[in-house]
């Protein structure tokens, strides 16, 4: 019977397992970094792999770790749940054979379908290997192989098949004779085997190449000399099988990725780009309508842009939400931080740590906003640093005003309430409150509250006079 999937390709009947391959040490990409954790649209090359997976909707995920095992356990923690998350280590790198020999006691007695995926291939999607599943289990194969052809298969592992077209062998590129390393059908390293028939080929897997290594690629070839069936299935976008073995390719897919997301954005979207080859912008950011986005512009991770947004050359926005209708000026940087609608920021502003400004408020040169929140109508424009600070509404920030918020031990919280003026160059040692409607002369230094309706200067800032008492004066 054929597998039912909903819209998120969520097998409705037989259950799965899966396993990622992901303990390999990526000698080509010449680093001493595991290759899986290699980032492609800021998130690490086994994300990308951890993200299709959980779309299919596997009764296990088993990921088999070994170098820099603990860093790739914490990074794919972040995107499998740990309800169907199942970690195996391989002790010593030989091979993908070994890898997957690995996970036999945990798999022991099993008889549902196991998928396997090499955890460097970022682009394939969940209905292709949907489809692998489904035509594996109508077919009643013992091994079900993913294909496709490249025009130079360089480096990988080559289809061989018989007179007939039968599938006959896997040959690895150093393994291969002249006339096979001529053929361009590869062997993409997605399968889906019977878990019974594989482990007990495994046994008979030995490492008879010029790696010294346990191959799964002899796996299939064993299994049809023994009767089993093995079906290949072609598959025509080479693209989303591509694997990557150096920066090189890695970055190659990086500028694929990257154009892919702006062109939907453009297409689908309603956003403009000036110069759509001169911007950067996450897979996951959201961008809303009528959105215009400048050259030179790099929008990271999960951020998300309210309709008709603004952002100017040289801008990083980095995890962080931009309300409707909010101008960003050249050169900013905005971390985790959030915007409420029709605000302004920068140029050269700097915004950090959760960072929150609320509607219609404004942030201008060379304004530092840290683990702070500007209310409302406030403003702050020029050479000023707010850290751990509390601002109410209609407030005034003049230019070159420090919240002084570390003592030497720890942070201290600056709270400025609403409709107040605060003085150039003030100095707010927290912490410290300054009221509704007062104001701070230029050049003060605030180490005590500051009264409601007061005005305040010198050093340290002494109460001058009560704002309330004057403007009844005036009044009478």
């Amino acid at each position: 019977m054929q597998t039912v999937v909903d819209s998120n390709f969520k097998t409705q009947q037989e259950p799965f397992d899966l396993i990622i391959l992901a303990a390999g040490l990526g000698t080509r990409m010449k680093s001493g970094k595991a290759k899986v954790l290699h980032e492609l649209g800021g998130k690490p090359l086994i994300a990308h792999v951890c993200r299709t997976a959980r779309q299919l909707g596997p009764r296990n995920i088993y990921v088999v770790v070994g170098h820099q095992a603990a860093e790739v356990e914490a990074a794919v923690r972040q995107c499998v749940p740990g309800d169907v998350l199942r970690l195996i280590t391989q002790a010593t790198q030989r091979g993908t054979g070994d890898a997957v020999s690995a996970a036999r006691e945990a798999l022991k007695g099993s008889r549902a379908t196991l998928m396997i995926l090499s955890g460097d291939v970022p682009f394939i999607r969940p209905e292709t290997l949907q489809r692998l599943l489904e035509l594996h289990r109508n077919s009643g194969a013992a091994c079900s192989i993913l294909s496709t052809r490249l025009e130079n298969p360089t480096g990988y592992g080559r289809i061989v098949r018989d007179e007939n077209g039968k599938f006959r062998k896997i040959v690895e590129q150093k393994d291969a004779s002249e006339a096979e390393r001529e053929i361009r059908e590869i062997n993409s390293g997605f399968y889906c085997f019977d878990p019974q028939s594989l482990f007990s080929a495994l046994r008979r897997v030995k490492p008879a190449n010029m790696q010294g290594e346990y191959y799964l690629t002899d796996v299939p070839a064993i299994l049809g000399d023994s009767g089993k069936r093995i079906e290949v299935n072609f598959h025509s976008d080479a693209r989303e099988l591509s694997g990557v073995n150096t920066r090189v390719e890695l970055a190659e897919f990086e500028n694929l990725l990257r154009r892919r997301t702006i062109r939907a954005l453009m297409l689908d979207g309603g956003v403009t780009f000036i110069d759509p080859s001169n911007a950067y912008i996450s897979a996951d950011a959201q961008i809303g309508r009528d959105c215009v986005i400048h050259p030179e512009v790099v929008i990271e991770g999960d951020t998300v842009l309210g309709e008709g947004c603004v952002v100017r050359s040289g801008t990083r926005i980095t995890n962080s939400r931009l309300g409707a209708n909010v101008t960003v000026k050249d050169h900013c940087v905005i971390v985790d931080s959030e915007i409420g609608a029709n605000c302004s920021v920068g140029p050269f502003a700097h915004l950090r740590m959760n960072a929150w400004l609320a509607e219609s408020s404004a942030v201008g040169n060379f304004v530092e906003i840290k683990k702070s929140k500007l209310g409302p109508r406030s403003k702050s424009m020029h050479l000023t640093y707010l850290g751990d600070a509390i601002i109410g509404e209609d407030t005034n920030i003049g230019a070159g005003t420090v919240t002084c918020n570390y003592d030497g031990k720890k942070k201290n919280q600056t709270i400025i309430e609403d409709h107040v003026r605060i003085g150039s160059d003030t100095m707010l040692v927290a912490p410290v409150t300054v009221g509704s409607r007062s104001v701070t002369g230029a050049g003060s230094v605030v180490i005590d509250d500051v009264p409601p309706d007061s005005l305040v200067a010198g050093v340290p800032a002494i109460v001058k006079k009560r704002l309330s008492e004057t403007m009844g004066e005036k009044e009478d």
